[in-house]
C-alpha cells in the first residue's frame, strides 16, 4: 500500500464526500501511468469514501480517433484498473458515453462559463498550437464536458495533475456562477485531494523526459503490457550514469537517470525516497538495478498477466462497464433532472 490519502474537508459539508476521476483512453498505458494515477486511485477504495471511475472516450475524441483503436484502448484502460485492483463491487468503474448526463450537463454548463475563461485555458493553447482556428469546438470546450463529468454526480473530491488544476478551477468557477446565478446551493465546491508529492515516472533513456507511449524507443518505457523477462530487461538496461548512487537524497538533485530509478524504486515499495536511500545509498548501479527489475516484476508482471487474460474476453470488460453505467446513471439521473428544473426546463 503507498501513501495514504487524505481526504482534505469539503466547503460543501452538507454533501456527501464522494470521489470522481476519469483518465482517456489514448492506448499503451506505461509505468507512469499506472504510478502516477491508477495505483492511487486504487488505494482510494480503502479511504472509506465513494469512488466513481470514468474512462472519458467523449474527451478522447476531442481529437481524431479511429474507432476501433478507440474501442480497443477504452477496453485496455479499463483493463489496466480491473488488473491494478480496482474492485467494481466496490467502485463505481464505467466509460463516459454510456451516460447520457455528462453530455446533457456538459451543455448547461456550455451556457454558464464564459469564452473569457476558456481563452485562458492553457492546455488548450498547447494542444491547439498554431492550428487554433482548426481545433475542434469540442477541444476548445473541453474543461466544460469535464466539470460535468464531475459535478454530474455531486462529487466533492478530485485527485487532479498539474496538467489538470487549471480545468479544476474551472469547475469550481462553474459551480459558484450556476448557485449564485440561481439563488441555491446545489453544486458543490470541489477540491482536490492532496496526496503528497506526485510520483513523475521519466524515461529510461533520458532522465529529463518523461515516460511517455510516444517516445520511438519502447526501451523508454515499460509498458503494462510487458512480460516479466521485458520488464527486467528494461530496468537492467535502464540509462544511468558512472558514480554510484549518493550517500543522501539531496546528492540526486544533479543526477536526473538516478534520481528517475530510486523515485521509481520508492513508489513500487510505498516507501520514500529517504528510506530508499538509507537502505541502498552507495550501492553502484550494477547492485541496484537488479534490485529494481525485481521490484518491478514483481510489482507490474501479475497486472500484465490479468490485462492479456482480460483483453482476451473483452464481453467481460463490457459487461463490467455497463454494469458500471447503470450505477452511474442511477446517481447522476436525479442531479440532472434537479438542474433542468432549477434553470426551468420543462419536463415531462
Amino acid at each position: 500500500m503507498g501513501d495514504t490519502v487524505h481526504m482534505p474537508d469539503s466547503r460543501a459539508p452538507d454533501f456527501p464526500q464522494r470521489v470522481f476521476s476519469g483518465i482517456q483512453p489514448s492506448g499503451g498505458l506505461t509505468l507512469g501511468n499506472y504510478l502516477g494515477a491508477i495505483k492511487r486511485f486504487v488505494e482510494m477504495q480503502d479511504s472509506g469514501v465513494e469512488t466513481i471511475y470514468c474512462v472519458v472516450d467523449m474527451h478522447a475524441i476531442t481529437v481524431w480517433q479511429e474507432p476501433d483503436a478507440l474501442r480497443r484502448a477504452t477496453r485496455e484502460l479499463a483493463a489496466g484498473y480491473l488488473a491494478a485492483g480496482l474492485d467494481p463491487a466496490r467502485s463505481i468503474l464505467f466509460n463516459q458515453s454510456q451516460v447520457p448526463a455528462h453530455a446533457e450537463l456538459g451543455w448547461i454548463f456550455n451556457c454558464v462559463a464564459r469564452m473569457g475563461w476558456l481563452n485562458r485555458m492553457t492546455q488548450f493553447k498547447d494542444k491547439a498550437g498554431k492550428n487554433r482556428e482548426k481545433a475542434s469546438v469540442g477541444l476548445f470546450a473541453y474543461p466544460n464536458l469535464m466539470a460535468a463529468d464531475i459535478l454530474a454526480y455531486h462529487a466533492t473530491h478530485v485527485p487532479v495533475g498539474e496538467d489538470q488544476k487549471q480545468h479544476l478551477e474551472l469547475t469550481r468557477d462553474i459551480a459558484i456562477k450556476f448557485n449564485n446565478d440561481y439563488g441555491v446551493e446545489f453544486f458543490p465546491v470541489v477540491e482536490p485531494v492532496i496526496e503528497g508529492a506526485a510520483t513523475r515516472v521519466m524515461s529510461l533513456r533520458d532522465g529529463t523526459k518523461k515516460m511517455s507511449k510516444s517516445d520511438p524507443s519502447d526501451m523508454s518505457r515499460i509498458n503494462l503490457t510487458d512480460d516479466a523477462d521485458t520488464i527486467a530487461r528494461k530496468v537492467r538496461k535502464a540509462k544511468t550514469d558512472p558514480e554510484p548512487l549518493p550517500e543522501a537524497p539531496g546528492g540526486l538533485e544533479a543526477r536526473p537517470e538516478a534520481r528517475n530509478l530510486v523515485n521509481i524504486y520508492a513508489a513500487l515499495s510505498g516507501g520514500s525516497v529517504a528510506q530508499v536511500m538509507a537502505e541502498h545509498g552507495g550501492k553502484p548501479f550494477s547492485e541496484f538495478k537488479p534490485l529494481l527489475a525485481d521490484l518491478a516484476v514483481a510489482e507490474l508482471a501479475p497486472i500484465s498477466a490479468e490485462m492479456a487474460r482480460l483483453m482476451h474476453d473483452p464481453a467481460e470488460i463490457d459487461r463490467i462497464l455497463a454494469d458500471g453505467a447503470a450505477r452511474a446513471r442511477v446517481l447522476a439521473q436525479p442531479i440532472l433532472e434537479r438542474t433542468f428544473d432549477i434553470v426551468g426546463m420543462v419536463r415531462g
